[in-house]
């Protein structure tokens, strides 16, 4: 069965989509921290880890939308190029943006480590496995 190459966009914009949530969680979380008087104004303005522990998650989730999510990207526009958009690639797209929606509410909820990373992992899995798609479009397999 044939499939729109275009799909793969998809799980992309749930991926950015995910990304301007937690800058929203951020700004909210950093609204509240201010409001109520407990945060350096100074000292926070120039060191992230001066805010409560609330701001720090969201803030270090953001980081997260920024490190393997950039292969994420990357390796659907290769996807979509190499037109190798398939049922098996595209539900491994779908896999990871789930994942990240799964860590990132991990992280900014408990943070219970050994959860996020089990998250973490299988997200990872689906992008080596989407890697190992594009590698054998790319060599003809």
């Amino acid at each position: 069965m044939q499939i729109d190459q275009t799909q793969i966009f998809w799980p992309m914009l749930a991926q950015i989509g995910l990304t301007v949530l937690v800058f929203f969680v951020l700004a909210s979380r950093k609204e509240e921290a201010i409001k109520s008087g407990n945060e350096d104004p100074e000292k926070s303005a120039l060191d992230n880890k001066a805010w409560n522990e609330s701001v720090v998650k969201a803030s270090n989730n953001i980081d997260n939308q920024f490190q393997t999510p950039v292969l994420f990207y990357t390796l659907c526009f290769m996807l979509y190029h190499l037109e190798a958009v398939t049922i098996f690639s595209l539900s491994l797209a779908w896999a990871y943006a789930v994942s990240r929606f799964v860590h990132a509410y991990i992280h900014l909820g408990s943070n219970y480590v050994p959860n996020r990373l089990r998250v973490f992992l299988f997200g990872f899995v689906m992008l080596i496995l989407m890697l190992g798609v594009a590698f054998l479009k790319m060599v003809g397999v």
